[in-house]
């Protein structure tokens, strides 16, 4: 069938749909961990969080895998591959009453949603270069970046006509809808004759280099602690504001205005990481993070562990900043000395960083003690650590401009 092909509107606009499925069904759901600790009788109304941990473990474990498997069976290919299992997880989730069975439908969605995140930046690389491509990938993330912003309007908008499980009828929708645009409109941009035959040797041979390599390894294990700290905002964020804070439905509202700090922070990064560099500003942010941390936490403690919500939010926001700082140079950094091995690299920095994050966000949500204490304390651990492994990862390489960081 003959296609007309399709433009460079039409395709941002495509591809942010389907980059947007991860966002869109981890802060979506926010809104109804009340309702779904209470339906399916859970003891331990901390256990609601593995909602979202059990979706970060088919993340992790999705991400070492499509980038390979687009690379020798093609990216259409990879793609409704990602969209069968992340609705057959929906599907899961939607006919059952067993936590349990929920959580392997999570793991199902993570493993899904991987497939568009990796597979979509394949896209983008494969039909632009230079600085097209770094023009078109930078649309797609600007309207990603809306998406953890809306996506719990979303999710309350539902719970006001309906009960829990059509926001995971509202997930496959959208993949339904998502995928079949990019099946009408979108070609395939890995023919034949560039494909490679799908081997595990190589693929382990590069993981072992970049799990070698004291920079890569470095600053993944740095980026797994401070993506553990925003993890543990997110599984703490629902019972805080709605719980400490009985916000009700305003929940949406006073989780979405912090986000909107994170893109902030990525215009701004765009626009001075050429003069002072990715280590410095990372190190900056890093202490910034824990000084806030460290402050606030001990202000909050002192109080009673609840202060006043304008106070939270003003806090939040300035940590988010930082946040949008780190999370863009972190991975630059990691991804620094693997340029022959770029894409086995990306597969090892994003699975590994997400994997060690999910321990530490466990723990801050198993401690949520009706204070933001434990939630702010994450930060600054996590902070910690993740300042203390950058310097190690930085021995023999100390911050500076970007022309020392090259």
């Amino acid at each position: 069938m003959d296609r007309s092909p399709i433009g460079m509107g039409e395709f941002v606009i495509l591809m942010a749909v389907m980059m947007s499925m991860l966002a869109l069904s981890i802060d979506a759901m926010l809104p109804a961990f009340n309702d779904i600790a209470q339906d399916l009788a859970l003891e331990d109304a901390t256990d609601v969080q593995y909602i979202l941990s059990f979706m970060f473990a088919g993340l992790a474990v999705g991400q070492l895998f499509y980038g390979p498997f687009s690379d020798s069976f093609g990216r259409k290919r990879a793609i409704y591959l990602a969209a069968t299992i992340f609705c057959t997880g929906c599907l899961l989730s939607i006919f059952t009453d067993s936590f349990a069975v929920m959580l392997v439908g999570r793991v199902l969605q993570g493993l899904g949603a991987a497939g568009n995140r990796i597979v979509v930046m394949a896209i983008v690389r494969d039909r632009y270069e230079g600085r097209m491509m770094a023009r078109v990938a930078s649309f797609v993330m600007s309207i990603f970046i809306l998406v953890p912003v809306i996506a719990p309007f979303i999710g309350q908008g539902i719970l006001w006509v309906a009960e829990w499980h059509m926001i995971f009828v509202m997930f496959l929708a959208v993949s339904l809808f998502s995928t079949s645009w990019f099946f009408l409109r979108q070609h395939e941009t890995l023919p034949p004759e560039r494909r490679r035959a799908f081997s595990l040797a190589p693929i382990m041979a590069g993981f072992r280099v970049a799990a070698t390599n004291r920079t890569t390894f470095g600053y993944t294990l740095c980026a797994g602690a401070v993506f553990g700290s925003f993890q543990g905002y997110l599984v703490s964020s629902q019972p805080v504001f709605q719980g400490v804070y009985g916000v009700g439905d305003m929940f949406p509202v006073y989780f979405g205005i912090p986000a909107l700090a994170i893109g902030l922070a990525g215009v701004i990064n765009g626009k001075i990481v050429l003069k002072y560099g990715m280590r410095r500003l990372v190190r900056t942010a890093l202490i910034t993070t824990i000084g806030l941390a460290v402050a606030f936490g001990a202000y909050s403690a002192w109080i009673g562990g609840v202060p006043h919500l304008a106070a939270l939010e003003v806090y939040l926001i300035l940590t988010f900043f930082c946040m949008g700082m780190l999370f863009g140079n972190l991975n630059a950094c990691a991804m620094e000395p693997m340029g022959a091995l770029a894409g086995i690299a990306a597969a090892f920095v994003g699975s590994v960083s997400t994997m060690v994050a999910i321990p530490p966000a466990a723990v801050v949500g198993h401690f949520f003690d009706n204070t933001v204490v434990p939630m702010v304390g994450g930060f600054a651990v996590l902070g910690c650590v993740a300042l203390l492994i950058s310097l190690w990862a930085d021995h023999d390489h100390p911050p500076g401009p970007i022309v020392e960081d090259a």
